[in-house]
């Protein structure tokens, strides 16, 4: 249990009080509250779990930079972030963890509700049987993560489950909380949506439990300036979630994070063929990409000069070329997944991409959320738009040796479609229009005519 503090020292006593009450067996359960730079510190209330202890940040600040330190310092299997002012149910632990118990790729999400603190004692929260003896949970606000949980038949429906795991309680395999990067001390704003994208990517999956109860004390910051509210996260979210499509409206623009990787081998490949490819992949209708060529790169010597005579002329001119795009990336292997970009587009580098063909590539699999589509090309080789959480499920499903896309079909769906759609026929050429020449009309002057006609009479018989 990692709970990150930042003074209010009176709702984190109710908090620890409400953990040192749960039905988890309290010799399983660790409580690191991590002290964001308290004045006066944070200290330990009488009432708490027995195995708690503070963390103070040496270095940075933000939710998310004591979130890490927090995690960095537990000792568990599975780590709970929970906020300091937010009192669970006797049963929150439990029902959160016992998911883990059974799967290694699970991220559990509980119910909260917001509201006005009553005053309460923590021995009156740790007495306690039920959150309704010390709330009005009837007069409560409640968060929109229980609406859309019921309105997506607990996310089994939803097609974006990320959204509901909102930061304040969730659990999640320690191993998976470092393999993502933990929390981004970057993001200042809606810090917890951004790392549950990049849950998403790996491919957990979230799973709420409507037994895992908890209220907030102190209603959302949102109902004082709503729009303001949602206007600070904005940025934040458009460089770094590619779904938020909506966000990403302003023509020409450059993101932190790319719609889509377009991954090309350039191996054996020469300069002219790689340089249409990346024109065709640059220039498409669907700009929110970026390039990856893979090459032996790594056989460039730098330290000798670039003669004519180089075995490596392709590749080293290649490398010139293109290493000063940003939008370019040159590297010797494909990762597994292309996270946190939600797609990654493979094809041979020879068949360059027309102006439509990624945008109809993921027009269709957003259709019913395939995995992998593959269009089979008429030479029988493939091209393929990979859906990056599809492949991060199949990466933590696979033992060593099995294939990914039996996996895939098997989770998400793997579908075929001929190319004519992704690269479509130009139009016929239509014919020249053939113009005919408009008759020519002779003028005589009116003298040439008298001339003519004296002409004639004179050669007239008598």
């Amino acid at each position: 249990m990692v709970i990150p503090a930042h003074g209010g020292q009176d709702r984190l006593d109710l908090t620890l009080a409400a953990l040192a009450a749960q039905t988890y067996p309290d010799h399983l359960m660790e409580v690191v509250v991590v002290d964001d730079g308290s004045e006066p510190p944070i200290r330990l209330p009488e009432i708490r779990p027995v195995n708690t202890r503070v963390v103070r940040v040496s270095d940075g600040w933000g939710i998310s930079n004591a979130v890490n330190t927090g995690a960095k310092a537990a000792d568990g299997e599975i780590i709970q972030r929970l906020d300091s002012d937010m009192v669970a149910c006797r049963e929150h632990i439990e029902a959160l963890a016992r998911w883990h118990h059974v799967t290694d790729y699970l991220v559990t999400i509980g119910m909260k509700k917001f509201v006005d603190a009553p005053p309460v004692t923590p021995s009156q929260v740790y007495r306690a049987g039920r959150l309704g003896e010390l709330f009005d949970l009837d007069a409560a606000v409640p968060s929109s993560t229980e609406a859309t949980i019921a309105k997506t038949d607990g996310l089994r429906k939803s097609r974006n489950p990320y959204h509901v795991c909102t930061g304040p309680t969730f659990v999640l395999p320690r191993e998976v909380f470092h393999a993502v990067g933990g929390l981004d001390p970057n993001v200042a704003r809606g810090e917890d949506t951004e790392f549950s994208y990049r849950l998403a990517m790996h491919g957990v999956v979230f799973v709420p439990d409507m037994d895992a109860q908890a209220v907030h004390l102190g209603l959302p910051a949102q109902r004082r300036d709503k729009e303001r509210a949602v206007r600070a996260v904005e940025p934040y979210l458009a460089h770094r979630i590619p779904l938020r499509r909506d966000l990403r409206k302003d023509q020409g623009r450059r993101w932190l994070v790319p719609y889509v990787e377009i991954v090309l081998d350039v191996t054996d490949t020469s300069e002219s063929v790689v340089r249409q490819a990346v024109a065709a992949a640059l220039g498409g209708k669907l700009q929110d990409v970026a390039v990856t060529l893979v090459g032996p790169w790594s056989l460039l010597d730098s330290s000798r000069r670039f003669a004519l005579s180089d075995p490596c002329f392709e590749l080293r001119l290649m490398r010139d070329l293109f290493a000063h795009d940003e939008r370019i990336r040159l590297i010797d292997e494909a990762a597994p997944t292309p996270a946190p970009a939600p797609f990654r587009y493979r094809g041979p580098v020879d068949v360059a991409l027309h102006r439509v063909t990624l945008e109809r590539m993921i027009e269709s699999v957003q259709k019913d959320l395939t995995g992998v589509l593959v269009v089979d090309l008429p030479d029988g080789r493939t091209a393929r738009l990979e859906r990056t959480s599809a492949l991060g499920r199949a990466v933590l499903l696979a033992d060593p040796g099995d294939d990914l896309d039996e996996i895939i079909e098997t989770t998400h769906g793997v579908r075929h479609e001929p190319p004519e759609r992704f690269w479509p026929a130009p139009p016929p050429k239509q014919p020249e229009p053939v113009t005919i020449p408009a008759p020519v009309t002779v003028s005589v002057e009116p003298t040439e005519r008298t001339l003519l006609r004296r002409l004639k009479s004179a050669l007239r018989p008598n």
